[in-house]
């Protein structure tokens, strides 16, 4: 029996391997390894040659965090600070929409939960300090993203909304990690089901008519805390008819 196939977006970047410059097709293991821990099996998405037609052979699909998401695409000016991929947002729009419309079930981490809100006509906040008056959302300018420690992130509480699916999935309360500056203003089709109580920032979006879709600002898969990576898997497994077994395999 397969294991559930997940897709995960990734997006093209310049690095140096075995001595030359390549474009290379980029995703940080710990989604891999997230999606693996938890009884799927991953494949990237890569943004260079985009389609919808990689949504016939997946189960599932989960929108990895990166960079800013245009705000051409709400009709907005960019900020200063807003630095955009115009390739990965085409890509993962057009992929969100189409996902959301075959209701194959779709996991946001960060930016993959913003992408959410503005593909179903929603809009973001640009930069966050200029709104909450602190820049507690991500850690000190300079910090690099990927690391692992603890350091490399805000850290800050989240409350979920009594009665949402994230609720009965997580919990009435967690302490998250998180590294972002822009932020979801409105949320489009999606119900707000999570925020940081001590500045109201959009922290978990939710659709309960779906199959699956769920979106969280923060970077679960940086943590040891993966239920909303086994949700998905499950969600993915029941909507393919595969087995339970599949996923304990």
């Amino acid at each position: 029996m397969r294991r559930p196939l997940i897709g995960l977006t990734s997006y093209a970047e310049n690095v140096r391997y075995n001595g030359n410059d390549v474009l290379a097709g980029m995703l940080p293991m710990s989604y891999i390894k997230a999606v693996h821990a938890t009884g799927g099996r991953a494949v990237l998405i890569t943004p260079d040659d985009p389609g919808t037609d990689v949504l016939e052979s997946l189960d599932g699909i989960v929108f990895a965090g990166g960079g800013d998401v245009d705000p051409s695409h709400w009709g907005a000016d960019p900020h200063p600070l807003t630095d955009t991929d115009p390739v990965r947002d085409a890509s993962e729009l057009m992929l969100m929409r189409a996902a959301l419309e075959a209701d194959v079930p779709v996991l946001g981490v960060c930016r993959g939960m913003q992408v959410m809100a503005v593909a179903t006509g929603g809009s973001l906040h640009q930069h966050l300090p200029d709104l909450v008056g602190h820049d507690r959302h991500r850690a000190a300018t300079g910090t690099d993203p990927l690391a692992a420690d603890a350091s490399a992130f805000g850290r800050h509480d989240v409350v979920l909304q009594r009665g949402s699916r994230a609720m009965g999935l997580l919990g009435a309360r967690l302490t998250v990690n998180s590294f972002h500056h822009q932020a979801v203003d409105d949320p489009g089709t999606f119900a707000i089901s999570g925020w940081c109580p001590d500045d109201r920032i959009v922290e978990i979006l939710e659709d309960r008519d779906r199959h699956f879709a769920l979106g969280v600002q923060w970077h679960p898969e940086r943590t040891g805390d993966l239920r909303v990576f086994a949700a998905l898997v499950e969600a993915a497994a029941d909507r393919s008819g595969l087995s339970r077994t599949t996923l304990a395999a």
